[in-house]
């Protein structure tokens, strides 16, 4: 990891997708049942005059989407899902991996917009997030991409295991996703209907 903006190294991703992932299937905005996720870090000077923060979020799938988050990544054909999920098996136009915790109206400066690469380097920074009240600062929330915090990462797309799968298979057996993070947790989840 390295902090190119502000320094933002401690995130945890936990989303949990309803139904379970597949080879050669493209997930633009998935059925979701909930999304977890926390980011904390030390802030240079950005629009929300913040110091630091540490953001927790916990929401249902509809609610994500009705923000105006997304999440978008393509299970290549050939992926064994029986030893996981591999950046490395992920295919399509970088980034092969998009989280966007955008909040429209939300008041919020810091939503996360982690994003993968194929050739094992990705970023994390912040949403560009518009309109809502912050409550911190009394403002309107008017911010960028990447005016609070950037923070790019490298991995080796081979070994980083974005879902766990379970020793034996079973159809009716919720499988976890792990990701990426220094000091933290990604993790998809998903669950057979």
């Amino acid at each position: 990891m390295n902090p190119t903006f502000s320094n933002v190294q401690t995130f945890l991703f936990s989303i949990d997708i309803a139904g379970p992932l597949t080879a050669g299937t493209v997930y633009n905005n998935p059925t979701l049942n909930e999304v977890n996720y926390s980011v904390f870090g030390f802030l240079d000077i950005t629009p929300s005059g913040f110091p630091a923060f540490n953001l927790i979020r916990s929401i249902s799938g509809a609610d994500f989407y009705g923000q105006g988050s997304s999440l978008s990544f393509e299970v290549a054909a050939a992926a064994d899902l029986t030893n996981g999920l591999q950046v490395s098996e992920l295919v399509g136009v970088d980034p092969v991996f998009l989280f966007n915790g955008l909040g429209l109206d939300t008041g919020r400066y810091h939503p996360a917009l982690p994003q993968l690469n194929a050739d094992g380097t990705g970023s994390i920074r912040n949403s560009d997030n518009m309109g809502g009240i912050n409550p911190g600062s009394g403002l309107e929330v008017n911010v960028s991409a990447g005016e609070e915090y950037i923070t790019e990462l490298t991995f080796n797309p081979n070994t980083l295991t974005l879902a766990e799968a379970t020793a034996v298979p079973e159809p009716a057996v919720g499988l976890p996703l792990l990701m990426l993070s220094a000091v933290g947790l990604w993790a998809l989840r998903r669950w057979a209907p």
